[in-house]
């Protein structure tokens, strides 16, 4: 067998690879599209999904409070600390800080990397407990009484994700500034005032809202997607986890390109 035949057979394998990846990721969006259209018909039983929506807000966003306040806190000092380290130059004013650690918190660090983070937390437990119910036939008991299991199962984390978690981005932004004073205060960055003053300049209420957008759309892709594969779930244990895996990684993923798409969208 020469080389050309060699490359040749690489070719042919590499676009078969490339052929078979696009029919399976059609057919998991058409699959989605599918579930979401289940997912958002006429609630049945509309006390109860009031009722579970509470529920599900406690058990996906207040769970995650203290581990977002944690990190946000130290994201902040961090970003300052770096910030520093950057505009370290007599030409620029000392709030310059102040407004950079500002735009970096507000427009991507709280809005992206703790929806990430969330997607990890919130994906898996989504993904884990529809796939136990679906392996163990409960989904199969709920579609036996007449019961829409898409929407019963799916539709309350999709509304708890979408209200707790730009809440929870809201006291992250907050505690992100505050440890980024944290930081200023103790180590003697800058002073207080300065950091402040850097806060408050050229600020604009659109970032916000921007911010907070971007957490629904983000929020609800983490609960939808993590639903979808918990409830795709067919076979054991070992699957349920393999499903709990691919939700966090397809989360992450389309969190990043929303992340992109919305940027240059409301911000190019």
């Amino acid at each position: 067998m020469n080389k050309n035949s060699i490359f040749n057979i690489g070719l042919t394998g590499k676009s078969s690879l490339q052929k078979n990846l696009l029919e399976i990721a059609l057919h998991n969006i058409g699959d989605y599209l599918l579930l979401m259209k289940r997912v958002f018909a006429k609630p049945e039983n509309g006390p109860y999904f009031r009722k579970q929506i509470v529920n599900e807000m406690n058990g996906l966003g207040l769970d995650s409070l203290l581990i977002v306040s944690v990190i946000s806190v130290f994201m902040g000092a961090v970003i300052t600390i770096q910030t520093n380290l950057q505009v370290d130059n007599p030409l620029l004013p000392s709030w310059t800080i102040g407004f950079v650690v500002r735009q970096s918190v507000v427009l991507e660090f709280a809005p992206t990397i703790i929806s990430v983070f969330l997607a990890g937390k919130i994906g898996s437990r989504i993904a884990s407990e529809i796939g136990t119910m679906k392996v163990t036939e409960q989904v199969d008991a709920l579609e036996t009484m007449g019961i829409n299991s898409a929407s019963h199962l799916i539709f309350p984390k999709v509304i708890a994700c979408s209200v707790i978690n730009p809440l929870l981005i809201v006291v992250s932004i907050f505690l992100g500034l505050f440890g980024g004073w944290v930081a200023c205060e103790f180590l003697g960055i800058i002073p207080s005032s300065q950091y402040i003053e850097g806060l408050r300049s050229w600020f604009v209420a659109r970032d916000i809202y921007y911010s907070i957008f971007k957490t629904f759309v983000f929020a609800f892709l983490i609960s939808s997607i993590s639903g979808y594969w918990g409830y795709i779930t067919e076979g054991g244990a070992l699957e349920v986890g393999k499903s709990s895996t691919k939700a966090v990684v397809n989360s992450s993923f389309m969190i990043l390109l929303f992340d992109l798409v919305l940027t240059e969208i409301f911000l190019g």
